[in-house]
């Protein structure tokens, strides 16, 4: 009996390799000029971060050259080089002058800008948290006056702010300086991008479940999740109420209420029938800058952490 017998499958039958394309390579001429196209960017770029220090470093660097000139020595000599080493000289007279006011006008500009970095900085950062964390009836509207508030001068608030004062008694005070400085509608907006990048929603709901009410949730938990942003607006509250000249100008007469921007430009007036102001003038606008480096330095650590962490998030 004959049995038809079925050719056996091939098992090991192998697939057909597919053909590799071949890879374009880039041509000499187009690396060539992707090379320089690199290297045009970047040298764009550093010659940028190059002419921005300077614009920043150059007149830091002649207040430090001039400082050490007698008034002779200011027209005599080059602008970047050193004078006689008149540096202790010119700054015994800034503090011998008119009974040492200059350091009371110094005093003052540390109240007046440490007191916008410290409680103006707490208004901003509390107004900033309640604008992203709590729902009220004219929300964005508020806050859209606010942004209104960032694209106005602060020169142009000083006439109105001046005749308030004016009404309740208020000039040729403290008063006139310190409280306007507590409104900085760019340090609220600063906040609210703070408040709603640093501190979630579902913490403040834990809190809530355990008891804390709003203000402690905002102290406890809100205000040290915003530190960097609180520092960051600070610094920059410190600058602007320390470099502040219209307002003083307009609310103060008292010469010992002056801050030091103010109580410099005074002595430049002086200088021009009295040349010997002009080393004290350069002196002193040399020691002025001296809080602000220390602000910045003593707060730097503070600011990369900010940084750092908005860049993690």
């Amino acid at each position: 009996m004959s049995t038809n017998t079925l050719p056996l499958a091939r098992t090991n039958e192998t697939k057909p390799m597919a053909k590799k394309l071949p890879q374009r390579r880039k041509s000499t001429a187009q690396r060539s000029t992707s090379r320089q196209g690199g290297l045009g960017s970047k040298l764009t770029v550093n010659g940028l971060l190059v002419l921005g220090s300077l614009y920043m470093v150059v007149p830091v660097l002649w207040l430090l050259f001039a400082s050490t000139k007698n008034a002779a020595d200011l027209y005599g000599t080059s602008a970047y080089a050193f004078g006689n080493f008149a540096l202790f000289e010119n700054i015994a007279a800034v503090a011998a002058q008119d009974g040492g006011v200059f350091f009371r006008w110094m005093g003052n500009s540390v109240l007046y800008a440490g007191f916008g970095a410290v409680v103006g900085s707490l208004v901003s950062v509390m107004a900033g948290y309640a604008f992203d964390k709590f729902q009220f009836r004219g929300k964005d509207s508020l806050f859209g006056f606010v942004l209104v508030g960032v694209l106005i001068p602060n020169t142009a608030t000083v006439l109105p702010m001046y005749l308030l004062a004016s009404v309740v008694g208020m000039t040729n005070t403290i008063w006139a300086i310190l409280i306007p400085v507590l409104c900085n509608p760019f340090g609220v907006y600063l906040a609210r991008v703070y408040a709603s990048s640093y501190v979630p929603m579902e913490t403040l709901e834990a809190a809530r479940v355990d008891g804390a009410g709003p203000i402690r949730s905002f102290f406890s938990l809100g205000l040290p999740m915003m530190m960097p942003g609180y520092i960051t607006i600070a610094l920059f509250q410190f600058v602007g109420v320390w470099n502040n000249f219209m307002l003083p100008l307009v609310m103060l007469q008292d010469q010992q209420l002056l801050p030091v921007s103010v109580g410099i430009s005074i002595w430049q007036g002086y200088a021009v029938p009295q040349p010997e102001f002009v080393p004290m003038v350069i002196t002193g606008s040399l020691l002025s800058i001296i809080p602000l480096l220390l602000a910045f330095i003593m707060l730097q650590r503070f600011w990369k952490s900010g940084l750092t962490a908005g860049a993690v998030k």
